[in-house]
């Protein structure tokens, strides 16, 4: 309980009024002893009025608290949760009302000033943005009471527990079935490139069509119908997607609001929404990770749930990224043939280690590289110098690009896509690569 605004007045009004007797009785004025009965009748009325207050304040109830909160939020972006407030106070009260939030979470529209009708509940919102994924717990509502007189303000701390889990910003797309993955995936400004080869899954027999070509033709079933017959095909949908994530403290580096690691979380979600919208079958394994973890491929869209349900409250750490020891793990957890796209932030001091794990991982699968680049590399690059520091930051920026560049092309030699992209672009690029290659049969 502490003193409202109104009784701080008073006794400000009070103690001014004090002064100027002090100071008229200092001058010997013979007004002043007419006054001072005057002055301490006020001082015990404000006195008895405080006490009456207080006491009546103190032995009001509480108010009943309910939180309406959703069971997940999407990590960066605006949620509403609400408030309901139920009360069985006989006259009118103005509260103000303040949630504890965790404190990953930015919040919008508090405190909030609340009116509580005799007979009513209230219910009132605001908006939160979580920062941070993870399980994360509300604990208390602070309710701020006003006395009847309005010299006391009591303090009242509600328990209401709840908890939510905030998820990757992709989590908006699960269930979501208001707009198809070609143009959600469009929208990203992923391009899909023609279809090169044969390499595709037989679909069925049809009669032969200008631009099919002379290997389509299924010879026995043109024999049979004198006829040209020709096969059609369809992308296989089968294929199994791994992705192997750095979880280390080289995915430390942030761009935005997000780091490395959660751009790349993100991008493979978004992979693994397309695939699996294509019949593929999708898993995940961490490395560098306070626990490695690791989802076995699946199929269907319940498998993104599994995914989200699995990575939600992955965490970044400090330590090395050990390629050897995340390859040896997955070559003895995945035994089929799988396409494994490595997302990580390729360094210019990554050696031989790097190269002779790939190649490894290479004879039974199918590698991609995805290398988030430092958005800020490009900025120094692109921008004029203007003076010696300027000079300085240009020069290291592209020792350090060449340096990548170099690495890149080593992989490369050894038979190993790289994909070198910004963290803002990398989701539609890994999506381009792969469907170029669903295209052209080389899953």
């Amino acid at each position: 309980m502490k003193p409202a605004r109104r009784l701080l007045l008073c006794l400000a009004w009070l103690f001014g009024l004090a002064t100027l007797l002090g100071i008229a009785s200092a001058l010997g004025m013979p007004q002043v002893a007419s006054v001072l009965p005057i002055f301490w009748a006020l001082l015990l009325l404000l006195g008895l009025l405080g006490v009456v207050d207080a006491l009546r304040l103190w032995r009001l109830p509480a108010p009943q608290v309910q939180r309406l909160l959703p069971g997940n939020l999407p990590l960066g972006r605006w949620s509403e949760i609400r408030l309901q407030i139920s009360h069985d106070y006989p006259r009118t009260l103005q509260v103000e009302v303040f949630d504890h939030l965790p404190s990953s979470m930015q919040f919008e529209h508090l405190p909030l000033a609340v009116e509580l009708r005799p007979g009513q509940h209230s219910q009132v919102g605001y908006r939160v943005r979580p920062l941070e994924r993870g399980h994360w717990h509300f604990s208390h509502c602070e309710i701020s009471l006003p006395s009847v007189f309005g010299l006391w303000q009591r303090r009242c701390l509600i328990a209401v527990n709840d908890e939510t889990r905030v998820y990757p910003d992709f989590a908006r797309l699960h269930g979501a079935q208001l707009m198809a993955v070609d143009h959600w995936v469009s929208q990203l400004g992923v391009r899909q490139s023609q279809r090169r080869g044969l390499g595709m899954e037989f679909h069925q027999l049809r009669e032969f069509r200008d631009g099919d070509t002379l290997r389509q033709i299924d010879w026995k079933a043109t024999a049979r119908k004198r006829t040209p017959i020709a096969r059609e095909y369809q992308d296989e949908r089968d294929q199994q997607i791994i992705f192997l994530l750095d979880c280390g403290r080289r995915m430390r580096s942030q761009d935005g609001e997000l780091s490395h690691f959660d751009h790349g979380l993100n991008a493979c979600l978004l992979l693994s929404y397309v695939a699996l919208r294509q019949g593929d079958a999708v898993g995940l394994a961490t490395f560098a990770s306070e626990q490695p973890r690791f989802l076995a491929p699946g199929k269907g869209q319940g498998q993104l749930s599994a995914m989200l349900n699995a990575l939600y409250d992955l965490r970044n750490t400090q330590q090395p990224a050990d390629f050897n020891s995340a390859v040896n793990q997955l070559l003895s957890r995945q035994r089929r043939r799988a396409l494994v796209v490595l997302v990580t932030n390729l360094r210019d001091d990554d050696d031989q280690s790097l190269l002779s794990a790939v190649k490894r991982l290479g004879k039974q699968h199918r590698v991609l590289i995805a290398s988030l680049r430092e958005e800020v590399l490009d900025d120094l690059r692109l921008n004029p110098v203007s003076d010696f520091a300027g000079a300085l930051d240009y020069c290291g920026a592209l020792d350090y690009l060449n340096a990548r560049s170099q690495l890149h092309e080593r992989l490369t030699a050894q038979h190993v896509p790289v994909l070198d992209a910004r963290p803002s672009e990398l989701g539609p690029q890994m999506v381009s690569h792969y469907l170029a290659w669903k295209k052209a049969g080389v899953l």
